[in-house]
């Protein structure tokens, strides 16, 4: 008897429907045909036992499993339920007549238990799209999956409530998700706040301008002087994720398999900070069958690399590309995979490497030239995709000990998102652009024009500073992101003058 149950297999953010054929002949083999691979082909062990443990037979005939479109290779153990119902069927254990109308995915213990898949969101958005009435999968992924509406999902613990369910002599309860409830109920839960930080009054505003404007930031200082913990509560200050970014953030989280049971929708601006023995690939993303990396893990959010000049630079430079492009492609043979990267880069990193270049109390003690031969470690083009270069300086006693409570991010968020409209509204005509960070060099021409006076200023600072010409474009774009801040819509002197302020490294002579 032939059956036909339905999987699928996740490319990307993209699902396509597997098609998974039973069918049973007379001779003793199991054949798996259609480019699976090896976690599939030892389905075998797993479904026979499952089988037996939950009262059912393995056929003990020619079982001959194909995975259709049978040109796409098959990877997981996800199939192993879909494989499952499908023997059963075939062997006649349970009714067929129902199939066709739901997918279904899960990996099978030895007892029939079902275990955690990756994808479901992605599967879920599929099977409705291909107008399936359900999706059966593992209870631990069904709150992920019932995000999408207008499909039952229904979360399953083993094989046996599957087989019963299409029998007729059981029922399943349907996963329901008010997607935009669990979405607005936790939109601005952080964990850590700004109101938490004595001092450093002069970071926190180069933090909410890079908010602001969407500008990537790199922190100089000495060990404990809090670049990490400023760092840490960069997301509590940005604009909330809209719908569709949740959506989408969530999809990519799920196909790398890191939502918790718990977890329908990613209501929070991810944070994301990789150590720094990380690999080019665990980065940016790859593999046989590519995953994404932490650039994409982090998209709509906050990717945080500390101690930048530590990091491999092969790593640092394939990170070029997508933090121009906001997406990373990976391709392969038979395969092109798009993973979105849109993220806020914000480095740290200490000035020398004993940590007290240029410290206000303690001495350095490197020797001569190492200190510019550890800031060359960072490469000039991937320094030139960084907007705000700023210096840390430790907090002293007196402000550490102060009582005066710090402004909450609450409140600088409301700056931020208002600043943000004024942008959205400037880039109306172009759905790509968000954020003054984003402009192109023309569009620095044309929107941040300046007066006579600014044009004067912004010389003489270039020249008396040494400042480079790559940082005449970052000099304009952070200069109409703190006036957007200020509610102007002329760039004024005192905007250029604080933009000119964070150029740290690229003075001449910073590190001579």
């Amino acid at each position: 008897m032939l059956v036909k149950t339905f999987g699928s297999a996740v490319f990307g953010i993209q699902a396509i429907t597997i098609t998974v054929e039973v069918n049973i002949a007379s001779g003793t083999k199991y054949f798996v045909v259609g480019l699976p691979d090896v976690a599939i082909k030892e389905s075998y062990f797993r479904i026979e036992s499952a089988l037996k443990n939950c009262g059912y037979r393995m056929p003990r005939q020619q079982v001959v499993v194909n995975m259709a479109p049978a040109d796409i290779r098959k990877e997981g153990s996800a199939y192993d339920l879909t494989i499952a119902v499908g023997v059963l069927a075939a062997s006649g254990q349970i009714e067929a007549e129902e199939l066709d109308k739901y997918l279904i995915m899960g990996e099978l213990s030895l007892d029939g238990s079902l275990q955690p898949i990756k994808g479901s969101l992605p599967i879920s958005v599929q099977a409705r799209k291909e107008k399936y009435k359900g999706f059966i999968l593992p209870k631990q992924n069904a709150r992920e999956a019932a995000i999408v509406n207008d499909l039952e999902v229904y979360g399953v613990e083993n094989i046996k409530q599957v087989a019963d369910f299409f029998n007729g002599t059981g029922t399943l309860e349907r996963e329901v998700v008010n997607t935009r409830e669990e979405f607005y109920d936790s939109l601005t839960n952080y964990d850590s706040d700004f109101s938490e930080v004595r001092g450093q009054e002069n970071i926190k505003r180069a933090l909410e301008i890079a908010a602001a404007g969407g500008h990537n930031v790199i922190l100089i200082g000495p060990p404990g002087a809090g670049k990490t913990m400023l760092a840490r509560r960069l997301p509590s200050i940005l604009p909330p994720l809209s719908l569709h970014e949740s959506l989408e953030t969530t999809k990519i989280h799920s196909v790398a398999g890191k939502l918790s049971t718990a977890d329908a929708l990613v209501t929070t601006r991810p944070f994301r900070s990789p150590h720094h023995t990380i690999s080019d690939v665990a980065l940016v993303g790859g593999g046989s069958n590519p995953q994404p990396g932490e650039i994409s893990l982090a998209h709509n959010g906050v990717l945080f690399l500390d101690e930048l000049p530590e990091f491999k630079r092969s790593a640092l430079e394939v990170m070029r590309q997508p933090l121009e492009e906001r997406k990373v492609t990976i391709s392969r043979a038979k395969f092109t995979v798009d993973y979105p990267s849109s993220f806020m880069l914000i480095a740290s990193m200490n000035p020398c490497p004993c940590g007290y270049y240029n410290h206000p109390e303690k001495e350095c003690i490197c020797p001569p030239g190492t200190v510019q031969k550890y800031l060359s470690k960072i490469s000039g083009p991937l320094l030139d995709r960084i907007d705000l270069h700023v210096e840390v300086t430790p907090v002293n006693f007196t402000e550490l000990s102060s009582d005066r409570l710090a402004e909450k991010s609450e409140n600088i968020r409301e700056r931020v998102i208002k600043a943000r409209e004024l942008q959205i509204e400037r880039f109306g005509s172009k759905p790509d652009l968000h954020a003054n960070a984003q402009m192109s060099p023309q569009m620095v021409r044309d929107i941040c024009k300046i007066s006579q006076a600014g044009q004067t200023l912004l010389k003489k600072a270039m020249e008396k500073l040494g400042l480079s010409a790559r940082a005449y474009d970052r000099i304009l774009k952070v200069s109409r992101t703190i006036a957007d801040l200020a509610g102007s819509e002329e760039i004024l002197l005192e905007h250029l003058a604080e933009a000119i302020h964070f150029r740290s490294l690229d003075r001449e002579g910073w590190a001579g």
